[in-house]
């Protein structure tokens, strides 16, 4: 099975220069934990999640309101093609240790795969997605400061 068969078709994404806050009302609106950044041409250059905005925005001491999202995204975004199979993309989410992945096709986003759209595949087995849970959620011991 492709990607393109289990992946959200509805992605919502933000612009590198929109306010942390702004991001944060999107995602509330969209009842999401993460969203890509996209430049005008609909190239990821970026994720930001709530786990962002909290850590690298709230508990750093930044106002939300002003700080643009650029400076709290994070830039090294793991990506898969929309005709890639389901199996490498939850390998790629496995490895990385990520819960949802922006789906590209002609280098311009038109999806995104999240572990709920592996859990309600009936392509994907029970088996595949639990082990993609557990892959995701063993600790690597590596800490770091996000200011």
């Amino acid at each position: 099975m492709k990607v393109r068969e289990c992946m959200s078709l509805d992605v919502c994404c933000c612009k590198p220069e929109e306010a942390v806050s702004d991001v944060a009302k999107k995602m509330n609106e969209y009842h999401v934990g993460s969203m890509p950044v996209c430049d005008t041409n609909k190239n990821v250059v970026g994720i930001i999640t709530d786990r962002d905005i909290t850590l690298r925005c709230v508990a750093c001491g930044k106002d939300a309101k002003s700080t643009p999202t650029s400076e709290v995204m994070t830039t090294s975004v793991c990506c898969c093609g929309c005709d890639e199979d389901i199996q490498d993309a939850t390998r790629l989410m496995s490895d990385m240790q990520i819960r949802r992945i922006p789906v590209l096709e002609n280098d311009k986003i038109v999806g995104i795969l999240t572990l709920g759209d592996l859990a309600h595949s009936k392509n994907v087995s029970a088996k595949e997605v639990s082990d993609t849970v557990e892959n995701i959620c063993k600790c690597n011991g590596n800490c770091k400061n996000n200011c």
